[in-house]
């Protein structure tokens, strides 16, 4: 099991490696990281420069449904909930 996990966590942090953006959001749908504050927590320890801003939810789902089909409920104010995006920078 442990090593299911670090493949997936791998897939993240190889996603932050190729310069994309992820959000916990994307991070849980695309790539079943349940934290992914622990992955970037990790790659700061290793030196990386990982930036974080909050972008709206819409902007998340819309990379998701790239990928993934994601409906949020329909009452959701997809542009004014925000989630955090992280980026590395270095």
């Amino acid at each position: 099991m442990t090593s299911i996990r670090n493949g997936l966590a791998r897939a993240a942090k190889d996603t932050l490696l190729t310069g994309k953006p992820i959000t916990r959001l994307e991070a849980m749908v695309l790539f079943g990281v349940a934290n992914l504050p622990d992955v970037v927590k990790a790659m700061r320890r290793e030196g990386w420069i990982i930036e974080q801003r909050l972008v709206p939810y819409a902007a998340a789902m819309k990379r998701i449904n790239e990928h993934a089909l994601l409906k949020p409920p329909s009452n959701l104010p997809i542009r004014e909930v925000m989630v955090t995006e992280y980026r590395v920078t270095r």
